[in-house]
């Protein structure tokens, strides 16, 4: 049996507030359109089953792993990738507290902090725990990266 190709779709995505004008598979996901045409690498392929966060991006005010998220999904939503966070409050502190060893699951933690920030200004520290537990590192403890976390609490203040 000879299977036929997908036919491709066109569509229009919000990347870091720009239309991109995207062709893409339906079984394509978000984290393959992102790198692959539309040249943004700072979501990592990482785990690619949506265990590590290194893919992690902001749709509509949601973190989702953009490995197992299909490009069709985010059709009509506002996406944001690491590239879209210009000095923000919480890189200049990754960057202070050495919050990064070997850098390549770094743009998921910077995304996956900004959006807890956005949604709670003043987390516990038990939310953050809690928040963090969906990036894995093998680098670092975590402890730098709460920090990092914490001194934007306090600027937020």
């Amino acid at each position: 049996m000879v299977q036929k190709p997908y036919t491709k779709i066109s569509a229009s995505l919000n990347i870091n507030g720009e239309d991109k004008q995207v062709d893409f598979r339906p079984v394509d996901t978000l984290l393959s359109v992102l790198r692959n045409q539309l040249s943004l690498t700072g979501p990592k392929p990482g785990c690619l089953n949506g265990d590590c966060g290194a893919c992690s991006v902001i749709v509509n005010d949601t973190v989702y792993k953009s490995c197992i998220m299909l490009a069709i999904e985010a059709i009509d939503a506002k996406i944001t990738t690491i590239e879209g966070l210009h000095d923000t409050p919480i890189q200049k502190a990754f960057v202070k507290h050495s919050a990064f060893q070997c850098g390549y699951c770094t743009p998921g933690f910077i995304v996956n902090c900004h959006a807890l920030l956005q949604k709670l200004p003043h987390p516990t520290y038990d939310v953050i725990k809690e928040w963090l537990s969906s990036n894995l590192c093998r680098c670092t403890s975590y402890e730098e990266i709460e920090e990092a976390v914490f001194e934007v609490i306090e600027g937020n203040e």
